[in-house]
């Protein structure tokens, strides 16, 4: 028997969505698998699987966040 779901909502910019899209693709995921995995490390280490801080390095810049996807994953 399949256990029961939820459907789960969020607005998130467009731009960001087809782009992380595209890179789950290539990782043979979609987002609903992408939300599914972060949620189970999220119950397997009772927290965030990423430091959330105020201090540190500050953000990234967009251009610097698809420098180290394309550093990490390649061209897409």
């Amino acid at each position: 028997m399949k256990s029961p779901s939820v459907l789960l909502r969020a607005r998130v910019p467009e731009e960001r969505y087809r782009n992380a899209e595209q890179i789950l693709n290539r990782l043979g995921l979609n987002p609903g698998d992408a939300v599914n995995l972060l949620l189970a490390q999220i119950e397997l280490r009772q927290g965030l699987p990423f430091d959330v801080s105020l201090s540190g390095g500050g953000l990234l810049t967009s251009a610097q966040q698809a420098e180290s996807w394309t550093e990490a994953l390649g061209e897409y």
